[in-house]
Formats: structure tokens, C-alpha cells, sequence
């Protein structure tokens, strides 16, 4: 197999953190692949840093050309036989290059949103396109929104997300975020890392919040990550009078050694495609409490690996988080048995193993 793995996103999340744990787990089992991506991102730096074998490119709307006629430069010189997509910009790149050139090279697309894509007659013709050969889904969630929009079902498969469980090798709180903020050592924390931005719904997390926080003078809340809703959600803290009970840390690059800090892990996204974070927590074991919709479902099991709640609704995580500080047994089992799910199903060696058995079955498939 030569493989390409195209992305023109921009920003690091959990995605893009996928590609890398493909690229490394790919690399000793394949003939040949090079990554394309967008210069001036953190994607670009672990590439270089790596000694990946990788291009980088500026990313805006009159690119569109450069990057076209790179794809076939690299196709070409690389003599590549397969595409892995992992964005819907990518996606466009990949078919303008497929009509331009009139390359039949198969094309497998990597989806993590959650959205329709029936809109529009062109859209819908994208995703049907004769050279994408598979839509591999991160969730069932995110199929279920695809399907309406897709002729042929059986091009559809679920590729879960991934962790590197031996970049948290931390499993205990040291009082790290006690001594950086200088609480109390009896101080409870609540923890939630994520983007600002709507769909991660701060605005629940802060309603359960103020109801925990009335029945557990001794807590605070932990917000780390940046966005475009930081300041509205700041200014929602000190609308409720919460300002010295919350800690908005911004973006850190020490996740591994903050997380485990954390006596709870409350997510209460309320759109999330498979919620990559969760795998972490289980990691660092940390007790989760999440909304019951969209992926979650299918990485926290209720009442066995996590809590589920039904989303919007602060009540319930208020009540959900508060059972779990009052029962040291529940957090226990909750904690081992996110560990065992954990590594059963989503460490990056098992889901890189899965997405390459879905690209060599492409290979076969368009080569018989």
C-alpha cells in the first residue's frame, strides 16, 4: 500500500491527533505514505519534528489550485494507490483533483461530524462520488446523519477514536492544580477540557455547577481551552456570582500530568461525534459524568464506565457528579472498569489496526 492522508484543517483537536496515531502505526506496515497538510499548524510541527515524510501548504480560498496540483504531484511521485481523507475541504481537493486529472486512484474519507450533508444537490453528490470508496465513520452517530444523504449503505463502517494510553502514564492526583492555584488541600475539582465553542455547551456545565457548588461549599471548577465563546462564558460565571469558584486555565500543553488532578470529569458537550477526551479520563483514571447523546454513548457505558446524562439538563449532572464524590466505591469501579473498555477497544494500536483492514479491503476490492 502507498498512502497518502490528506487534511486542510487548520486547528488541533482530537482529529487531528487520530492522523498522527495512524501515520506512526501505519508506518512499519505499509510500503509508503506521505501526509498533506496545512503549514503553520501543530499537525505540521509533530510532522516535521517526527521526520514524517509530509508537504505543507498555506490554507485559504486561493489555494484551492496549489493544493490541487500538489495532490497530483505527490500521486504521481509517489506513485500513490490510495487516499485517506480526514476533512470535508480535503474531501473537495481530493475530487477536484480526481475530475482535473482523471485519476481513478480510490478515495476512503474519514468522518467525525455530526451533519447532514443532504443540504444541497452538490454536496450529496460528493459523497457519492464514484472514486470515494468509503465513508468510514468515527460513531454510530455520525452515520445515522450521513445515511439519508448515501445510495450505497454498505460503503459506510464505524473507525472509533484512539488514545495513546503511554502518554498518561499519570493515574494520580500529586496536588499539582492545588499548589499552581493555591487551594486548599481539601479542595474537590471538577474538571472540563474542551473548545469554547456552542456545541461543548459550557453554559450546562456552569448551571450544575452553581447547583453543586451549593451543596459542596469545597469545590472548584476547572475550564481549560480556548475559543471564540471563552469571554461570554466568563462573563455567564460572573453573572451567577460563581467568578472565584471557577479557574479558566486557556490552553495547556500538560494535559497528561493535569488531568488525573481532577476528582470528576464533567462533559457535557452536547453534540460530540465520539468525545476522544473521555478516552483520556479513563486513562488518568478519572470518573466521568457525560451527556447520554450524539458518540458518547458508545465509548461510556451508563453506570458501568461513566454516568450518562440527558444533555442540557444541569440537574442531572449536578446530581450525577455529586453521587460519585459521596461513593468511593462507585468512583472505584467506575474508574476500573473505564480502564478495561479502554484498552479493549480504543487504545490507537486497535483503531489504527481497524482502519488499515478497512483501506486494504479498498485495495482489494478496486484491484479485482
Amino acid at each position: 500500500m502507498r498512502l497518502l492522508q490528506i487534511t486542510a484543517s487548520n486547528v488541533w483537536r482530537g482529529h487531528e491527533q487520530q492522523i498522527v496515531y495512524y501515520y506512526d502505526e501505519f508506518n512499519p506496515k505499509i510500503e509508503h505514505q506521505v501526509l498533506l497538510c496545512p503549514t503553520n499548524t501543530r499537525l505540521a510541527e509533530i510532522a516535521e519534528e517526527k521526520n514524517y515524510n509530509f508537504y505543507s501548504l498555506p490554507y485559504h480560498s486561493k489555494a484551492k489550485k496549489l493544493w490541487v496540483s500538489t495532490i497530483n504531484k505527490i500521486v504521481k511521485e509517489h506513485e500513490i494507490d490510495i487516499i485517506l481523507i480526514h476533512n470535508s475541504k480535503a474531501h473537495t481537493l481530493c475530487i477536484m483533483h480526481s475530475l482535473l486529472y482523471r485519476s481513478k486512484i480510490p478515495m476512503v474519507f474519514f468522518r467525525t461530524l455530526i451533519k447532514k450533508v443532504d443540504t444541497n444537490p452538490l454536496r450529496k453528490w460528493k459523497y457519492n462520488y464514484k472514486h470515494l470508496k468509503k465513508l468510514v465513520c468515527v460513531s454510530q452517530a455520525v452515520i445515522d446523519v450521513l445515511k439519508p444523504a448515501i445510495k450505497d449503505h454498505s460503503r459506510l463502517s464505524i473507525v472509533g477514536s484512539a488514545t495513546d494510553i503511554s502518554e498518561f502514564p499519570k493515574k494520580e492526583a500529586t496536588g499539582l492544580l492545588h499548589r499552581e492555584f493555591q487551594l486548599p488541600e481539601d479542595t474537590v475539582l471538577i474538571g472540563n477540557i474542551s473548545a469554547f465553542v456552542p456545541f461543548k455547551d459550557h453554559y450546562t456545565f456552569v448551571n450544575a455547577a452553581k447547583i453543586i457548588k451549593s451543596k459542596k461549599p469545597n469545590v472548584k471548577f476547572v475550564l481549560v481551552g480556548k475559543g471564540e465563546l471563552e469571554n461570554e462564558i466568563k462573563a455567564y460565571v460572573k453573572e451567577l456570582g460563581l467568578e472565584n469558584d471557577f479557574i479558566f486555565t486557556g490552553f495547556r500543553k500538560d494535559i497528561p500530568e493535569i488531568f488525573p488532578e481532577f476528582d470528576v470529569f464533567m462533559f457535557t458537550s452536547k453534540l460530540e461525534p465520539t468525545g476522544g477526551v473521555l478516552l483520556e479520563a479513563y486513562n488518568c483514571h478519572v470518573p466521568i459524568v457525560a451527556t447520554n447523546y450524539g458518540g458518547i454513548p458508545e465509548v461510556v457505558e451508563d453506570g458501568k464506565t461513566g454516568i450518562l446524562c440527558e444533555k442540557e439538563n444541569a440537574n442531572a449532572f449536578a446530581e450525577s457528579t455529586l453521587k460519585i464524590l459521596k461513593n468511593k466505591n462507585l468512583r472505584e469501579q467506575l474508574v476500573l472498569q473505564g480502564e478495561k473498555h479502554l484498552l479493549a477497544h480504543f487504545t490507537k494500536e486497535i483503531i489504527a489496526e481497524k482502519m488499515l483492514k478497512e483501506l486494504q479491503e479498498v485495495l482489494k476490492q478496486t484491484s479485482s
